[in-house]
């Protein structure tokens, strides 16, 4: 939202009231939500109040009810589960329950009501919105609330968020927590990945999801599972011997030469057969064991997927989604449905509430009726995506014919984690495709030089969890280069060229376009995939690595709040990678609670920064004393980070103390996080079958027509 926007909305809920309370299972990014819901409450004027334990809460009321202040939720957006708790509550089911949940909410002049929970919990808030009128006429009968309380309160405003671990809720990409739960589970598959490796062995992993495959579905495409079972589409009969064959074939000793030295067999908790028959880990352990005499384990994640702290993404999401809601609510009108916050693409949006609730209802309904297909579809475009994906890369399929085409994969600029899960599905594709793959390391120069060899499928297995560029990446661009590159483009017959990077990238390839009139060996089809930490290149919302990048200083700034906290009058000023682009501080800012975040793209000046000195000097004089300022590397000629500590120093001697640190070039190192691989695979798989739509487009009847028609991707 604009500054005149946020102006419009202060002091819009003078005289209202918000309740938020968490219900059903707890999900990783809950107090992210609750914290957002209640600072943007206060700051639009209302008052807000924290239901503690659910619905059990609500209809206990008395001290389960209480009003919250812009301090009470501070330190807390790092915190897993719930700090409010939830709780199941039976209660609540019967309309004697709801009752005195009304009648609690009234003696605290509570009309606006913010959920986060399940579908489950959504419902039944539904309901509650639903009676809220007649349960008011109960309660003025029963001379529990006058008349004129009735007619003050006549209306219930129901605002929901979707808290589950297990993203089984439609109308939504990504519910609060799935994001961490990818973390533990990618975390676990890492871990176990080196081990499998020393002993060659076989690990079955068992994931949650009762009722949805998506973290299965997901930490396989992001491991490169070799195996994967899933409720919503269960393996056709005779699977066993299937995926016997399959494990048999990657284990043989030409694949474990070449680094597949373990298997990975993912499977949903929920897992079923054609027949509804559940498969469970240790059924498939046993299988593989008796099949193929592999050293096999078992691991069931269990509630460990629910644990620890939110990931970067979650507690972004979360900070947006409470923002919203809380607008949704002032907004909100007597005939105003209930609606749910979701995420569609980047951005916020409403849904109405039931609406997502029945479509997810009928997701379960097909699965019963063992419409599998349509209960994928039901599922959303992401998910089906996600699954048609898993298919294409989870093994290699003969091609029915080569192509006689041929693709140059190389990365250029600095590393970005994620790198190596776009170009290993970049040639596995392009192998399925039918090309000839050639791998160029060392970026341009390495074209340059002739440092290109082509690839099969197997060379790049277990890329997918390597942080860096397994290629090699330099930020050498072509114009110094250019004669020597044709000549090797001409040598090995290049006819397209996909290049992973960020700005000397998209740098470099228009240098090659432009220099097309001269040289003839460059009208060849070229494609960019965004890979830089610094999410400063256009055309798209995210690039490769910046997720990884935000959470490793996310990562750090916890622990350096943790000192702060420890130590007590204390401010860090945090330098973050980026350039002249503030991403990484802005969103590392709001995922970590940042007190202030200095950018190149929002201008400050010497009066903003007394007005961050003075806010933390009264900070200091709270229990919360201590303090973080993100500044981004390039915000700002004169006010460097150095300056920024001599000024904090200088201006809070004798109330706090600084320190500094320059993060640096760990937001470029470390395993990439799920979404990276995630991202990194689809933006590789997606590369790819554009450049060969392209190529046969191009060479029709065996001719180069691409000089009638030059174009980039």
């Amino acid at each position: 939202m604009s500054a005149v926007d946020l102006e419009k909305l202060r002091m819009s809920g003078a005289g209202k009231a918000i309740a938020v309370l968490t219900s059903g299972g707890d999900a990783q990014g809950m107090n992210a939500a609750v914290r957002a819901v209640t600072r943007m409450g206060i700051y639009v004027g209302a008052k807000v109040f924290h239901i503690n334990e659910g619905y059990e809460g609500l209809v206990e009321g008395g001290d389960c009810i209480q009003q919250a202040s812009w301090l009470s939720v501070s330190n807390i957006i790092q915190l897993g589960g719930t700090i409010i708790g939830s709780a199941r509550c039976k209660a609540f089911t019967t309309h004697e329950g709801r009752l005195s949940a009304a009648f609690n909410l009234v003696q605290h002049g509570i009309t606006n009501l913010c959920v986060i929970g399940g579908d489950g919990s959504l419902t039944g808030a539904n309901i509650f919105r639903k009676e809220w009128g007649g349960l008011l006429e109960e309660l003025v009968k029963e001379e529990k609330i006058t008349e004129d309380v009735a007619a003050k309160y006549s209306h219930l405003n129901i605002v929901g968020l979707v808290g589950s671990i297990d993203n089984d809720f439609c109308g939504t990409d990504m519910t609060i927590g799935t994001d961490s739960a990818l973390h533990r589970i990618m975390e676990v598959i890492d871990a176990i990945t080196t081990t499998a490796q020393s002993h060659q062995r076989t690990f079955v992993l068992e994931v949650m999801g009762r009722h949805c495959g998506y973290l299965a579905l997901v930490s396989a495409l992001a491991s490169g599972a070799d195996w994967l079972f899933i409720p919503e589409c269960p393996p056709e009969d005779g699977w066993e011997d299937i995926m016997c064959t399959r494990l048999g074939e990657i284990s043989d000793s030409k694949s474990r030469s070449r680094g597949s030295r373990l298997n990975i067999i993912i499977i949903a908790e929920g897992a079923i057969d054609q027949n509804g028959e559940p498969i469970t880990s240790n059924y498939v352990k046993e299988l593989v064991v008796k099949r193929l005499g592999f050293d096999t384990r078992v691991t069931v994640l269990g509630h460990v997927q629910r644990g620890g702290t939110p990931s970067a993404f979650d507690r972004v999401l979360s900070s947006k989604m409470g923002m919203e809601a809380v607008i949704a609510l002032m907004e909100a009108t007597p005939r105003t449905p209930a609606c749910v916050v979701s995420l569609s693409g980047n951005q916020s949006v409403r849904l109405p509430l039931m609406e997502c609730v029945q479509v997810t209802k009928d997701v379960q309904k097909a699965m019963e009726e063992k419409k599998f297909e349509e209960a994928i579809q039901l599922r959303g475009r992401s998910f089906e995506n996600n699954w048609n994906i898993y298919k294409l890369l989870a093994h290699q399929k003969p091609s029915e014919e080569k192509s006689n085409f041929s693709i140059a994969i190389l990365n250029v600029g600095a590393p970005a984690a994620g790198m190596n899960a776009a170009v290993r599905s970049a040639v596995r594709i392009g192998i399925s495709e039918g090309h000839k793959i050639y791998t160029v390391h060392d970026g341009f120069e390495g074209l340059a030089k002739g440092q290109i060899n082509e690839v099969g499928w197997h060379d790049v297995a277990g890329w997918l969890g390597r942080g860096g560029s397994m290629l090699g990446t330099k930020r050498t661009i072509p114009k110094s280069c250019m004669q020597n590159i044709v000549e090797n483009i001409r040598k090995y017959n290049i006819h397209a060229l996909l290049v992973v990077g960020g700005f000397e990238a998209y740098e470099g390839v228009l240098q090659l376009v432009e220099a097309r009139e001269q040289y003839e060996e460059l009208c060849i089809i070229m494609c960019v995939i965004p890979a830089t930490i610094s999410n400063n290149v256009p055309g798209t919302d995210f690039s490769i690595g910046c997720d990884t990048a935000v959470n490793a200083a996310m990562e750090s700034c916890d622990r350096i709040k943790q000192s702060a906290s420890g130590t007590k009058r204390r401010v860090f000023i945090v330098e973050t990678m980026g350039g002249y682009c503030g991403y990484l501080a802005t969103v590392a800012g709001i995922a970590v609670g940042a007190d202030a975040a200095y950018i190149y793209e929002d201008k400050f000046n010497i009066h903003d920064l007394k007005s961050n000195v003075e806010h933390l000097t009264e900070k200091m004089k709270t229990d919360i004393q201590r303090g973080l300022v993100l500044r981004n590397e390039k915000c700002h000629d004169y006010y460097t980070t150095d300056f920024l500590y001599n000024l904090y120093s200088a201006e809070g001697k004798g109330v706090f103390d600084c320190r500094t640190n320059v993060l640096g070039h760990l937001q470029q190192g470390g395993a990439p996080t799920p979404f990276d691989r995630n991202y990194g695979t689809k933006l590789g798989v997606k590369a790819v079958l554009w450049i060969s739509e392209k190529l046969r487009e191009s060479y029709r009847r065996g001719k180069n027509v691409w000089k009638l028609n030059k174009s980039v991707g």
